[in-house]
């Protein structure tokens, strides 16, 4: 008798520390992907190395997603750097291209809009690359409009696409 498995989707859930080394090659690895590498771009933020640790204050959280027990996307908010009180930013949404097309990136979207107005933000920010096609039309699907400049004091400067939605 043969024993049949059942392919579960993406699971996703909190940062653990353990998981930091595996976030930050998953950015690094995206990020490079696209060639957005050097001064103004996310790969160079301190806070790649200890993602756990830099989402531990009140009105952020950082999350993984998992596929077959192996960390493939990861994605977060936080308030706005220079921004007002109740405007947060979507932060480091990346996924491996084997996690890719099988709606995580739709989940842990929607999840980190529901835990930010929770947390009493208004508007969700966020700044991307204009070659991120299929992040841009999720974000776009989602409702997120297009902003014809950038909000906060993020340093990501090198970023082509700023949007923003209301929560």
């Amino acid at each position: 008798m043969s024993q049949n498995t059942i392919e579960t989707g993406p699971k996703i859930r909190l940062i653990e520390k353990k998981d930091n080394a595996m976030v930050a090659e998953i950015i690094r690895s995206v990020m490079t992907e696209f060639k957005a590498v050097g001064q103004g771009f996310s790969i160079t933020d301190t806070e790649v190395d200890d993602m756990h640790g830099a989402y531990q204050s009140k009105g952020s959280a950082f999350y993984v997603v998992e596929l077959h027990d192996r960390v493939l996307g990861c994605g977060g908010f936080a308030p706005l750097s220079g921004g007002d009180r109740l405007t947060c930013e979507l932060r480091k949404m990346y996924f491996k291209p084997e996690l890719r097309g099988r709606g995580a990136g739709a989940d842990l979207l929607k999840l980190c809009l529901e835990e930010a107005h929770k947390a009493g933000f208004k508007h969700c920010y966020l700044e991307t690359l204009n070659e991120m096609k299929e992040a841009c039309y999720l974000y776009g699907k989602q409702g997120f409009s297009h902003l014809e400049q950038p909000m906060g004091n993020t340093g990501h400067t090198s970023c082509g696409t700023w949007m923003s939605k209301t929560l």
